[in-house]
């Protein structure tokens, strides 16, 4: 399969953390076939211990780790690095997936899944991830106080205070503010996070204007900034400059 990166593989290490040792050489050999270099890990102690010696580009992450929960280390993880995370859980965890899609995952896939459609999502990840990365000296866009940073990945606020954004919420709002005014649709704002096939019940662009408004909103739960147009998607109601 063609990754279609605008690196070669060979650059990209891609950490695979998996109690499960056939899951672990399973994966490792596939990705390695697929060009990828390769880390594993058991354990959330071996991951950090792997993250601080190597650079990771992409973390395939079990929900299910025998010394922490992989909410909890997904948590760990988002408060010191915007590394790609790609969360491994299974079917009946459709609670935990939200809520690591909420701490700040980029995607997630359910056991059993085949070493090509989990492929499939690593490239989407990292096309998006390196994409974003292109937007360096694009400049700044400002909004009610605020300012979004295009080559950092930052928001700073009024008063200030710097919010640095994951991969997803970037895309968001980088395409809410290129269009203020106009109603985004579903439609429109997963294909700037992903172009995967989704489902009427994927919550992920929901979960990520949570996010959001818990950032830019006076008050999240009455929003006034991100607007939602029911039936129709969502607005970006300020003026950008």
């Amino acid at each position: 399969m063609k990754s279609g990166l605008s690196v070669s593989p060979q650059d990209i290490r891609i950490a695979v953390v998996d109690d499960e040792p056939v899951i672990q050489q399973t994966l490792r050999a596939y990705f390695e076939a697929a060009g990828f270099r390769v880390s594993s890990a058991d354990s959330a102690i071996a991951l950090r211990r792997l993250m601080d010696r190597e650079q990771i580009d992409l973390l395939l992450l079990d929900i299910r780790l025998p010394d922490c929960d992989g909410l909890t280390l997904m948590r760990e993880i988002r408060a010191k690095s915007n590394v790609p995370v790609i969360l491994v859980t299974s079917c009946a965890e459709e609670a935990d997936r939200v809520v690591g899609l909420e701490l700040g995952a980029d995607d997630y896939v359910t056991k059993p899944f085949s070493s090509r459609e989990l492929l499939a999502r690593v490239n989407t990840v990292l096309r998006r991830t390196m994409s974003s990365q292109k937007a360096v000296k694009q400049g700044q866009r400002r909004f009610h106080g605020w300012t979004l940073e295009l080559d950092a990945h930052r928001l700073t606020s009024p008063q200030g205070e710097t919010s640095r954004l994951t991969h997803g919420e970037f895309d968001i709002l980088t395409a809410l503010t290129r269009n203020p005014g106009r109603i985004m649709s579903r439609d429109d704002l997963i294909a700037a996070v992903t172009d995967r096939e989704w489902n009427p019940n994927d919550r992920t662009i929901d979960v990520l204007i949570s996010r959001l408004r818990r950032k830019i909103e006076p008050d999240p739960a009455k929003p006034t900034i991100i607007v939602t147009e029911y039936g129709l998607g969502y607005i970006f109601t300020e003026r950008v400059t």
